[in-house]
């Protein structure tokens, strides 16, 4: 049964909190990174590059050691303070017409190894074990494990009467996305949710496949320095956001490849015409809108792709999933593309308008063949982590995208 703990979160002052809380640094073109760090001090980007202070590029054990001497100046500051009891941290984010409502908390990393978390992706052991580095030497994670539960109506009662007080924040980005928290202290609202969740059988983690193996890591490393380990310590959980699988929104990704693998078009029609059948569209841009249905741009023309079900078979949950279908079928044997990780003929999109700039960057020249699909919906996520396989790359795009640096774990 899952296991939730409340935590006593490094946050950041009430004046200062829309200035600390930023995006994923991967999301930061280097001209916006670099007006960031310019022109405001209080971002959580200041900690995660140190070098900007010394006007230098800082990589290694060397920038990990810098990082947390920026982060105990914020602590110095006081733009960081850290809360006296352990609370449950409810935070709801939204832009437009979305919203998730979920709430902050510590995870256990006996869990992870029991699979009661459960996971969808794989890892790569250098990327773990490069970020439990990373957090021994920082002492603390402002990343959250993003993990989903099934909708329970009691959980949902409890959130639904902490709303109505006046929040920790509430604040607005500058990317037009809202963000309010509230702390959750009573003992008997805590006891409550930990009850509720210690009855769930499992969490299923949405984003942070890395992020919790590398916890699991450190945990390991950290229990063999302490003689007198009990368990307990901090180091045995990891910070989690946790949001009912109903406020989750799963986009897919596009797949374009740079070139037919030496065919032309009409040999590469043909092989295709063995899984799918195949029918050019007349009516401008087109999306699918069914399961095991494709949508295909190439030269200048849209086709729809229908799986032929009697030349396919479905196995188990894996080969029912579109993104397979499509690497099993196409990208594998006719493409030449075995590795979807780290082949360089093959490139990912997602987002509202990526269709758009899927015909775009065909007709450019930069690819030869779009493919688009209808996005993964949670159920095959679940069904995929239960059976204990993984999800080719580049499945899904989730939101919500959670802040950094808007609570902090200690270890």
């Amino acid at each position: 049964m899952a296991l939730v703990r409340p935590f006593k979160a490094i946050r950041p002052a009430n004046d200062k909190v829309s200035f600390v809380a930023s995006r994923s640094y991967e999301e930061y073109s280097k001209g916006e990174l670099k007006s960031v760090l310019k022109y405001n001090p209080f971002s959580f980007l200041h900690i995660i590059n140190p070098g900007f202070k010394f006007e230098k590029s800082i990589t290694g054990k060397e920038r990990f050691r810098l990082v947390r001497n920026r982060y105990l100046e914020f602590l110095e500051d006081h733009v960081f303070l850290k809360d006296e009891e352990p609370c449950f941290y409810l935070y709801q984010i939204g832009k437009g017409d979305f919203k998730s409502l979920g709430f902050f908390c510590a995870c256990s990393v006996e869990d992870y190894r029991n699979d009661v978390i459960k996971k969808h992706e794989d890892t790569i052991r250098r990327r773990e074990q490069l970020f439990a580095d990373y957090l021994y030497t920082v002492g603390f994670n402002a990343e959250p494990v993003l993990m989903t539960y099934s909708d329970n109506d009691r959980a949902s009662e409890l959130f639904k009467k902490e709303i109505q007080r006046q929040p920790e924040y509430h604040f607005t980005t500058t990317d037009r996305v809202n963000h309010t928290l509230w702390k959750i202290s009573d003992p008997d609202t805590i006891a409550e949710l930990e009850g509720i969740f210690g009855q769930m059988e499992a969490l299923y983690i949405a984003d942070g496949h890395h992020r919790s193996a590398s916890s699991n890591l450190l945990a390991q490393k950290m229990e063999k320095e302490n003689s007198s380990h009990s368990g307990e310590e901090a180091y045995n959980f990891f910070m989690a956001y946790l949001i009912p699988e109903s406020e989750i929104k799963i986009y897919e990704f596009n797949r374009m490849v740079k070139d037919l693998n030496g065919l032309s078009k009409e040999e590469f029609l043909i092989k295709l015409d063995e899984h799918y059948r195949i029918e050019k569209r007349e009516d401008g841009l087109y999306k699918p809108t069914k399961k095991h249905h494709f949508s295909m741009y190439l030269e200048g023309e849209f086709y729809s792709l229908y799986l032929r079900k009697t030349k396919y078979h479905f196995t188990d949950a894996l080969s029912s999933l579109d993104t397979q279908i499509l690497y099993k079928t196409i990208l594998e044997p006719i493409l030449g593309i075995k590795d979807l990780r780290n082949d360089k003929r093959i490139s990912y999109g997602y987002g509202k308008h990526n269709l758009i700039k899927m015909k775009d960057s065909v007709d450019n020249g930069d690819f030869a063949v779009g493919f688009s699909l209808v996005p993964i919906v949670m159920d095959e996520i679940k069904a995929i982590a239960n059976a204990g396989l993984v999800m080719p790359p580049k499945s899904t795009y989730i939101e919500p995208k959670l802040r950094s640096g808007l609570t902090i774990y200690e270890f």
